[in-house]
């Protein structure tokens, strides 16, 4: 299971927290997330400490409706460069078409779906493991993104016509329609946005087909990363997940949408491996720490993933010449 998603997912969680009077390092913390996660809003997530996240917000706001406002919160600004492609598309077919095409590139938890439902077209919202906590947030954080993101490309006069969540609704329907504009259908059998066929051919006003091509051809360069941009795709994936323990090359694959095999066999192509991209990282990350911060020796075990202090101590030795216990005492003096 690809169980992440951008960090970029999270924007303005902050900022709607403490609306609640609520501390967003806190929560980031108790869901199991670094507490700086929002600092690195180009890294990546656990999906599921993700929904985590924003059922637990939800119970400690008392507002069953936390990730509707979250996610019309953020709107367009989640998707990054996606969105430069979505904006320059020649309409709002093709714009949704190239959402669902590079979605993988924001979020491997999910998938985006375009197809016919009915006599209308479902722009729905797809998870790939449906039997995760927190998902009824999720859902609803994606609507309000979906909402947001029509409104971008066809106007800000433009609503939704029925809205679909396959749960029962967590408010009085009357809440729903105030924050969408039309009460959804619940317990429907998709979670998805309906449109009219004739809505996919409409112009977009900011179409640039030649920025478009560009933006295209950047997005179809992060989906085939050369041999010698590989080992730092993966170091930078290494650093946001370490913490989380989920250090695995299968993980690593997973999160890069390869097969383990393909991305051993690559990695060797570029004259590393995976073990030494790992150990390369947490050394860099480990001296960042004892620079940088106040926190003791051993605390490292956890932020550089280990599953047991031994081995750390080990590795922390042939990296630095002495035992953590030494490091200690001669930082003591």
């Amino acid at each position: 299971m690809q169980d992440f998603a951008r960090s970029s997912a999270l924007f303005g969680f902050d900022g709607l927290v403490a609306e609640y009077g609520l501390s967003h390092t806190t929560l980031l913390v108790e869901a199991g997330l670094p507490a700086d996660t929002l600092d690195h809003l180009q890294g990546v997530v656990s999906y599921r400490r993700f929904l985590a996240l924003l059922q637990l917000s939800a119970e400690r706001s008392q507002d069953p409706l936390f990730g509707l406002k979250l996610g019309l919160r953020q709107g367009v600004a989640i998707f990054g460069p996606i969105l430069y492609l979505l904006n320059n598309a020649s309409t709002v077919g093709e714009a949704l078409s190239e959402l669902r095409q590079y979605f993988h590139l924001h979020m491997g938890a999910a998938h985006v779906e375009l197809s016919p439902y009915g006599d209308k077209i479902q722009l729905a919202y797809r998870v790939l493991d449906p039997t995760q906590p927190g998902l009824n947030q999720g859902a609803e954080l994606a609507m309000g993104v979906g909402v947001k993101l029509l409104k971008t490309l066809m106007g800000e006069n433009w609503q939704p016509r029925p809205v679909l969540l396959e749960h029962a609704r967590q408010s009085a329907a009357s809440l729903y329609r105030d924050r969408l504009g039309v009460s959804p259908q619940f317990n429907a059998d998709t979670t998805a946005i309906l449109l009219e066929p004739q809505d996919l051919e409409l112009p977009l006003s900011e179409s640039d087909p030649v920025l478009h091509q560009l933006i295209r051809q950047h997005l179809d360069t992060l989906q085939r990363l050369t041999d010698l941009e590989l080992p730092g795709y993966v170091s930078n994936l290494l650093r946001d997940l370490l913490p989380q323990g989920r250090v695995t090359l299968d993980h690593i694959a997973q999160c890069m949408a390869m097969s383990r095999r393909t991305l051993q066999r690559r990695l060797k192509d570029s004259g590393t491996s995976f073990q030494q991209i790992l150990d390369d990282t947490r050394q860099k990350v480990a001296l960042h720490y004892l620079r940088d911060s106040q926190l003791q020796v051993t605390q490292l075990s956890d932020l550089l993933g280990y599953a047991d202090l031994s081995a750390f101590s080990r590795a922390f030795s042939r990296w630095f010449g002495i035992p953590p216990s030494q490091w200690e005492q001669q930082k003591s003096r």
